[in-house]
């Protein structure tokens, strides 16, 4: 028996269910750690990431040998009604293998770095934790077969950006840039989510990376016969991947990012999270290669985002934010070789980029300190500069509007956020009171119309219209709240709620996947309204204009809020989580009015559950017996 044979056998599959587990097992282990036993702690994850790293380089290596054969894994069936499916599928290729060994190798060595610089920080617990579940949620990403799985990977990613950004709960700066990183990661979010939707719709399946790369000729078929469906799902996966790897107009979220500790800002945001965007571009090339109009725009655009960031990075003023804009400059030119074709240039160019970006983020405290010195003793102006040749006025111009980072923060705010402020704020009129004697009735006339009443199409296309509009201006409501924060959190399971009743008025969407759905939403929002309520009890002024870091003194409650939080905006694999996919599964591709609606819904609900969240539980604490922090880290 050759070694294409072995690699085929069914033992040898499930060593990347292996992969995948090695690193939950050790996050859950992590969590009975005692917040004493540094050494513990440390070893424990240095063990549970070195294992993996040495057994999946060996597989690597033998896989090599043996020809490069693709792995696939069969589908694990999650859920499953009538035509729908949410399946769990792993794949083994050379794009898995480039990520998983350059992953493995890099946690590894931040992993034994961290050990020792964060020796007797008060998150020295807390850090390991949330670093090993981003490796777990890093490695399902990799090893995932399809968008389904991909999204559950995805999902950890972002929340372990949030909660390493905000390490430093106390201090204001990383926790309201925390927000802001997450807030962005939400467009990615649901940029994937539309993909998936029309995916289904176009392959009329849970289409896997398998058939993708494998049935070019099937692919080209269904992309051919439904031209703008395709062409749509490659908008949606470049704004996914845009957005998460903070390429041009969401670069400014980069830098913001590097509040946290270096070792996460190494890891996170030098070398892996922040190129999870081109291993997306690279699973969906066989969609994208047929889009010629696509593949231009990457180019372009990659070369726009290259030109704006490594301007950006000439004029920072801390080494963290260079090392970011430079980073985000050399994922520009990746994302431009994957237009071109060139993506196993764009492999290579991922590896180099995150290597690189590691050592000058772990080495940067030296840097500075060494930098300090040499500029005070030797310091000489360069006589000439790279820009020399240009006018003196437009030399200034150019440097201006660099140190202001070409303001893409602002027109973020003018063409996104602020719009969804406005549409809250019209809102205003609505109360605690208000809310509920208005549209709990309508929600129970609703139900009882669905239910025993037989409407025509056209009816049942208007008041999914209907319901989902009055969903979505729900939760633009709860984005917009600044003093009520039980009202705020209800807010965002009423328009969960109106969203599943509105869908339910198209077929096969049966009262058991609404409860199914909703099942999630209910219990999460309960536990979060305890936690609310048991705050006031304690006589806790809480309220949304500012920060109150009650983590200080409850730091049960704040784990129970945020758990209560994920469930409730669809963290993998919860009700809440299969139910959105369920719910896009039975939105009709002509629906796309709909569509948005809901994928805008899904954004504000993950913004407003961090919001509350970060509102009531960090920053500096409200009362003034406590020490308050620097602003910054």
């Amino acid at each position: 028996m050759n070694l294409t044979e072995i690699f085929e056998m069914e033992h040898v599959k499930l060593l990347l269910l292996a992969f995948v587990l090695i690193p939950f097992l050790g996050f859950v282990i992590s969590l009975f750690v005692a917040e004493a036993k540094e050494n513990v702690m440390s070893r424990l994850a240095s063990t549970t990431i070195g294992l993996q790293f040495f057994l999946l380089f060996g597989f690597s290596v033998l896989w090599f040998i043996a020809g490069r054969p693709i792995v696939n894994v069969k589908e694990l069936l999650i859920y499953g009604s009538g035509d729908y499916k949410f399946e769990i599928d792993f794949y083994f290729d050379q794009v898995t293998a480039v990520y998983g060994i350059v992953g493995g190798f890099l946690v590894s060595l931040i992993t034994i770095y961290s050990r020792y610089y964060l020796h007797r920080e008060p998150g020295y617990k807390r850090f390991f934790n949330t670093l090993l579940f981003f490796y777990f949620g890093y490695t399902v990403a990799v090893f995932s077969g399809n968008l389904e799985t991909l999204f559950f990977g995805w999902e950890i990613l972002g929340i372990t950006s949030f909660l390493l950004i905000a390490f430093y709960r106390e201090r204001y700066i990383p926790v309201r840039n925390a927000a802001k990183v997450y807030s962005v990661y939400r467009i990615g979010d649901i940029g994937l989510i539309l993909a998936m939707w029309l995916s289904h719709h176009l392959f009329h399946e849970n289409i896997t990376f398998f058939k993708l790369l494998n049935q070019n000729n099937w692919v080209h078929e269904h992309m051919t016969e439904h031209h703008w469906v395709a062409w749509l799902i490659s908008v949606f996966v470049l704004v996914a991947a845009y957005a998460k790897s903070a390429q041009i107009p969401f670069s400014s979220w980069l830098p913001r990012a590097m509040e946290g500790p270096t070792p996460s800002s190494a890891i996170f945001y030098g070398s892996l999270s922040v190129h999870l965007g081109v291993f997306l571009m690279l699973r969906m090339y066989p969609v994208l290669e047929h889009q010629h109009s696509i593949r231009i725009a990457m180019v372009v655009m990659g070369f726009i985002t290259s030109f704006l960031a490594a301007n950006s990075a000439r004029v920072q003023s801390n080494v963290k934010s260079k090392i970011a804009y430079s980073s985000i400059a050399q994922i520009g030119l990746i994302f431009a070789e994957i237009g071109f074709g060139f993506t196993d240039l764009a492999l290579v160019h991922f590896a180099g980029n995150a290597f690189l970006r590691t050592y000058q983020l772990l080495i940067s405290p030296s840097v500075v300190s060494y930098l300090i010195k040499d500029q005070f003793y030797h310091f000489q102006q360069s006589p000439h500069s790279r820009i020399s040749w240009m006018p003196k006025s437009w030399m200034n111009a150019l440097y201006i509007i660099s140190l202001k980072e070409w303001n893409l923060e602002y027109v973020m705010y003018r063409l996104i956020w602020k719009p969804l402020k406005f549409g809250g704020r019209v809102f205003y009129f609505l109360g605690e009171r208000h809310v509920f004697l208005l549209f709990i009735p309508l929600l129970l006339v609703a139900g009882g119309i669905g239910y025993f009443v037989q409407l025509n199409a056209n009816a049942n296309e208007g008041m999914v219209l209907i319901f989902v509009l009055i969903g979505l201006l729900l939760g633009m409501r709860s984005f917009t709240e600044k003093t009520h924060v039980r009202m705020a959190w209800w807010l965002i399971a009423l328009n969960h709620i109106f969203i599943a009743v509105g869908i339910s008025f198209n077929e096969h969407f049966t009262s058991s996947h609404v409860i199914f759905y909703l099942s999630g939403v209910l219990v999460s929002v309960l536990l979060g309204d305890w936690v609310i309520v048991k705050l006031k009890k304690r006589g806790e002024r809480i309220h949304l204009r500012s920060f109150q870091g009650h983590v200080y003194e409850y730091r049960i409650l704040a784990f129970v809020m945020l758990l209560a939080g994920l469930g409730m905006t669809g963290f993998p694999i919860t009700p809440t989580f299969l139910g959105e996919d369920l719910v896009f599964t039975h939105v009709h591709a002509n629906q796309w009015m709909v569509a948005a609606m809901v994928s805008l819904s899904f954004i504000l609900d993950g913004i407003s559950m961090v919001r509350i969240y970060s509102r009531l539980f960090l920053g500096p604490h409200a009362k003034t017996y406590h020490e308050v922090a620097f602003k910054s880290s």
